[in-house]
């Protein structure tokens, strides 16, 4: 006789139908993080001229952080009940990030992950209502942390440019 098997129902005090729109939203900020986390470990690979050692040290440290964002944020999808994108082609759909070709020239690059950084802390912002409405304290948090980190990078990185 074999036994069936039924997802367990989640009652974390949140309605299936919130829970599905915050996770949809976290999931465009993971592939906004993701996406950043290429181009910022691509530039730090591939980043020359005079500002070399600053900026390739710069950008270890935010690829190295943005690498522990995804999986806060993945982590938080399935604590939600659904599945984190974890595809290339699925990041493609879901970002608002562009890849970029070639290999820029460093002041670019530091224009670009400005840019970049900018766009996650605005997909970050737009999953606050769908959180705040849903009581969703854990997910406000993330995205509080998230925002705090990426409104201070592309300070940072501005900070350069000037």
């Amino acid at each position: 006789m074999a036994t069936q098997t039924t997802n367990p129902v989640i009652d974390i005090g949140i309605e299936e139908s919130q829970r599905k729109a915050i996770a949809e939203g976290l999931s465009r900020l993971l592939a906004d993080t993701y996406t950043l986390y290429l181009k910022t470990h691509n530039f730090h690979w591939n980043v020359t001229g005079p500002m070399f050692n600053t900026l390739h040290l710069m950008f270890e440290t935010q690829y190295t952080e943005l690498a522990l964002a995804v999986d806060l944020i993945a982590e938080r999808i399935r604590s939600l009940g659904f599945p984190a994108p974890a595809t290339y082609s699925e990041y493609v759909k879901l970002s608002s990030i562009e890849e970029t070709p070639g290999v820029p020239k460093a002041e670019e690059m530091i224009r670009l992950l400005v840019q970049g950084q900018e766009a996650v802390a605005r997909t970050a912002r737009s999953v606050f209502p769908i959180a705040e409405s849903a009581s969703d304290e854990p997910t406000a948090d993330l995205l509080t942390q998230r925002l705090q980190i990426h409104e201070k990078t592309a300070w940072m990185l501005r900070s350069l440019l000037e």
